[in-house]
């Protein structure tokens, strides 16, 4: 994944950026990250490449359609398509709630263009299942051992196709569905506010672009190369705690229940968790609005909710946590370290950054950056010289 997603959809990104670098033009670094993020899970899940960098499709449209309206229902006050229950969270309400909107959907302007986007997504995906299935079938490809690797297609669909589990097209279309909406917003956030972070706190860019070019020379990264890029992977770190995606967690109560605080909870009853005021709050954390990725020590294990204590919790925890967290980390990394290897970036001046929340944290208007070529190479070049 690493070489042949992560690193390709990333090198794509700079080209684009290297043509705003040309023509002085400021970049909307929020759209740009969405786009890469988009191309990754696409190879990543079905080994299918959107390009969303360098073109337009109708799929595209519908992906982005769809997560606009998962992100309105997520945060309505008025659910008005789940019969009177509390929203679900976030992404798995487009894919489980059309079922139950049939009305709204002709008649409503906005549902009818969420449902042709989901219809869209849905048959696309389906092709793609169907294509992949064929190609296993007739290489009666199945997997032994622990370890598998397909180089020619390295996607999540061939490894689950060739595990030939008891899986039905159905089940597999939705959970692929849920993994192309969750799997690419959240890393694209993730990334935007790390790098709107590293632009206000040019020490910190400039401590992360010297241990960029330390570890990888000039060259690009590598899976090796992760474990080495600490200081890297604590900005991101830093930035996941200050701007959390999803900002908000909801649990549904299985058994009735009392909490810490002698808050009683029914069954049934939807619980309301609020990651970013945790990751924020005074009581929990020291200088707790500041950007400090020393905060969490270098050479300590990477933070999580277990070795936090339960302060830090971007993925959630226990048995319902995010499955795609080692994915997320591994590609944000990997995209950072390229970006910052290869350019450098200035947020463009008199510009006002404020939030907005759905399934994660957007900036309201964009997020706009002057950026220019990096003198790599020249710059590896001096630091291995004697008398550099």
């Amino acid at each position: 994944m690493v070489d042949k997603v992560f690193c390709k959809c990333a090198e794509r990104l700079v080209e684009k950026l290297e043509t705003y670098a040309l023509s002085g033009e400021p970049v909307n670094m929020e759209a740009r990250f969405s786009q890469m993020t988009l191309d990754v899970i696409g190879l990543s899940l079905f080994n299918y490449n959107f390009d969303s960098l360098t073109s337009d499709s109708p799929v595209i449209d519908a992906v982005y359609t769809a997560l606009k309206e998962a992100e309105a229902r997520s945060t309505d006050l008025l659910p008005y398509w789940q019969k009177g229950k509390i929203a679900r969270l976030m992404f798995d309400v487009i894919l489980v709630y059309f079922l139950q909107i049939d009305l709204l959907c002709k008649i409503v302007p906005r549902q009818i263009k969420a449902e042709k986007a989901v219809n869209t997504i849905r048959s696309t995906v389906e092709e793609l299942i169907i294509k992949c299935k064929a190609i296993v079938d007739a290489e009666n490809e199945q997997i032994e051992g622990e370890e598998y690797v397909n180089e020619a297609d390295p996607s999540i669909l061939r490894f689950l196709l060739a595990s030939r589990e008891e899986v039905s097209s159905l089940q597999l279309r939705d959970d692929l569905l849920s993994m192309l909406v969750a799997g690419h917003e959240t890393t694209g956030s993730v990334l935007t506010w790390t790098i709107y972070l590293l632009s206000k706190d040019p020490v910190a860019l400039r401590k992360a672009q010297e241990e960029v070019d330390r570890v990888l020379q000039g060259r690009l990264p590598r899976y090796e190369d992760v474990k080495e890029l600490k200081y890297l992977m604590r900005c991101i770190n830093e930035s996941m705690r200050l701007y959390p995606h999803p900002p908000v967690l909801i649990r549904r109560a299985l058994v009735d229940d009392v909490l810490p605080g002698n808050y009683k909870v029914k069954t049934g009853q939807d619980i309301m968790i609020s990651v970013y005021n945790i990751h924020r709050s005074p009581e929990v954390w020291d200088r707790a609005d500041e950007f400090i990725p020393e905060r969490f020590d270098l050479e300590g294990p990477i933070p999580n909710e277990s070795n936090t204590d339960f302060r830090f919790i971007p993925f959630s925890g226990g048995p319902r946590k995010c499955v795609g967290d080692q994915f997320a980390l591994l590609e944000a990394i990997v995209a950072l370290a390229i970006v910052i290897q290869k350019m450098d970036i200035q947020l463009v001046a008199d510009q006002k950054i404020s939030m907005t929340t759905g399934a994660t944290i957007h900036t309201t208007n964009g997020l706009y950056m002057n950026v220019s070529l990096r003198k790599v190479e020249q710059e590896a070049d001096l630091a291995l010289s004697p008398s550099g």
